[in-house]
């Protein structure tokens, strides 16, 4: 009886690179790099994605790991595709912008958009009333929220808040 050779894993074998410069993965997948001008593939919270076309499995021929958080993630987005009207939060007004540092801050971090003087990081800005619908107005005593988005290289940085002036229940 013949034995049988184990199959590789992907950790045994080396990446190579193919002849049109594409790199290829331990299991001979490609894998893209972005350059240039691309931007580079990002999960939703801005964690750069090396592949996104090949699944994790125990054996080639193996079933599907649920431990692969980018397939997770492309499933939950595949499964909540109807996005309901926002509960709280729903009227509001954003803004675009980039954000540029000044002044080095590494006396009290090591976040590079902190750190890092110069550097253009693109932001988005929300400012939004909490209760209400879509079509409430803007005039009763209530609480006001705010979030900033930071598109950094280390990933996405969210500051988000709520602004209390008056205490919004009347007496």
């Amino acid at each position: 009886m013949a034995s049988r050779k184990p199959p590789e894993t992907r950790s045994e074998r080396p990446k190579s690179r193919a002849k049109n410069g594409d790199v290829r993965g331990a299991g001979g997948e490609l894998h893209r790099k972005a350059s240039g001008r691309h931007p580079t593939l990002t999960t939703n919270q801005g964690v750069p994605v090396v592949d996104n076309q090949n699944s994790l499995r125990p054996t080639p021929r193996g079933p599907t790991l649920l431990e692969d958080f980018i397939l997770r993630e492309k499933i939950t987005h595949f499964d909540h595709e109807r996005i309901p009207e926002r509960i709280v939060h729903a009227r509001g007004t954003g803004a675009h912008g980039t954000f540029e540092l000044t002044r080095s801050l590494e006396e009290y971090t090591t976040a590079k958009v902190l750190t890092e003087v110069g550097v253009k990081t693109p932001v988005f800005a929300r400012f939004s009333t909490v209760a209400g619908g879509a079509g409430s107005v803007d005039t009763p005593r209530d609480v006001r929220g705010f979030a900033v988005k930071f598109y950094t290289r280390e990933g996405n940085w969210d500051l988000v808040g709520n602004n209390i002036p008056v205490f919004f229940i009347q007496d």
